[in-house]
């Protein structure tokens, strides 16, 4: 993998981080995001209000840089408040043309709330932008730069044509109130996001490296083992269109190049369990693909993988990271407690005589500080 290469992911790391201080349990979100953003892909966010749904994305796409485009959907809401007016001078001259300036189809980074609440003509429009990068309508025909939408939705459409729709988004995740014993977490993050500013830290050049090496990945290494994986779902009833599995591979490559390699492994099928389209089949999934993500870990997409695959080789990235924070700030207060909790959710992952690599000197260096009195 070539250096601008693993320079821009690891830049990448940098806008998650920023854009989820503050934020309890919304890494996932941002995370995948990123993954989404990556692959051209897009993901559709299921939750109840009030869960941090459209803060999550519109901090991301602030760190992210890029045209934003955010806009929530009602019954009546018209075609022209997301895709411009009507050019009424063009108009007068018998051509029926939208003014787009600063409305979605200029869009890099667009989110829709309430996604299925739009009317019939607009959800027939955002099908040809979403699946095409293109918007027609009149004598309008132009090339979209979407990079990513994101819709979002208290619950998963009943409606055939609304489920449709839904399946044109790849990546489906569902988010809950953040649970009790992490109310404290919240109120003091909550009130401390409130008084950060997210700032730019990059723009979108660096997504083009990253989409530009996804086409490039070796994926035979990993082929036999996701058709193996489709295999088991299917077994258990846990449906996927075919269109869907073919698509999960650009999730798979996605998800190898922000690792910096240029060959997919096992270690990349995690992104499969996403594409899975309901909350029951993602629980399922991860019981039923147990096995197959044993290997299941990232370097950079911490917070996804690890709720993922459930599995210790999934929290070994965030470990590892995390010890470096504590190592870097030993100074600090709270240093102590934080290091004991570390070591021990380490030794509950991990036998001691078969620490992987990554852990083995962290453990030793927050073994020493712990030690010092």
């Amino acid at each position: 993998m070539t250096l601008p290469v693993n320079q821009a992911a690891q830049h990448l790391r940098a806008a998650i981080r920023e854009a989820t201080a503050g934020l309890v349990d919304r890494e996932q979100l941002a995370e995948l995001m990123i993954l989404a953003a990556v692959a051209r892909e897009h993901l559709l966010v299921i939750g109840p209000p009030g869960t941090a749904k459209s803060a999550v994305v519109r901090r991301v796409a602030q760190s992210l840089g890029g045209q934003y485009f955010e806009y929530l959907l009602g019954r009546f809401t018209e075609p022209s408040e997301l895709f411009g007016p009507v050019n009424l001078s063009k108009l007068r001259l018998g051509q029926v043309e939208t003014d787009i300036a600063g409305m979605l189809p200029e869009a890099e980074i667009a989110f829709l709330d309430e996604v299925f609440l739009g009317s019939t003509a607009i959800l027939n429009t955002l099908l040809g932008l979403l699946n095409e990068r293109q918007f027609r309508r009149g004598h309008t025909r132009i090339a979209c730069p979407l990079r990513i939408c994101v819709g979002a939705a208290n619950a998963l459409p009943e409606d055939e044509g609304l489920a449709a729709f839904a399946d044109r988004f790849l990546l489906h995740v569902f988010v809950e109130p953040v649970p009790d014993n992490r109310l404290e977490d919240l109120l003091a993050g909550g009130w401390a996001a409130g008084q950060h500013q997210v700032t730019a830290m990059l723009d979108l050049s660096t997504l083009d490296v990253l989409n530009q090496a996804v086409p490039h990945v070796d994926m035979e290494g990993v082929r036999l083992a996701l058709a193996q994986a489709i295999r088991l779902l299917r077994q258990a009833q846990v449906q996927l269109s075919d269109r869907r599995i073919v698509k999960a591979q650009q999730l798979i490559a996605a998800a190898a190049v922000l690792a910096g390699r240029t060959a997919a492994t096992r270690a990349d099928l995690w992104p499969l369990l996403y594409v899975i389209p309901t909350a029951a089949g993602q629980r399922s999934a991860r019981e039923i693909l147990r096995e197959l993500l044993a290997d299941a870990s990232h370097p950079l997409l911490h917070a996804v993988v690890e709720q993922a695959a459930q599995q210790p080789m999934a929290r070994l990235a965030r470990l590892a990271e995390s010890a470096d924070l504590l190592l870097a700030n030993t100074d600090a207060a709270d240093a102590r407690p934080r290091i004991e909790a570390l070591l021990r959710e380490i030794d509950a992952n991990f036998d001691a005589a078969q620490l992987p690599e990554p852990l083995l000197q962290r453990r030793q260096q927050l073994v020493a500080v712990a030690s010092n009195p």
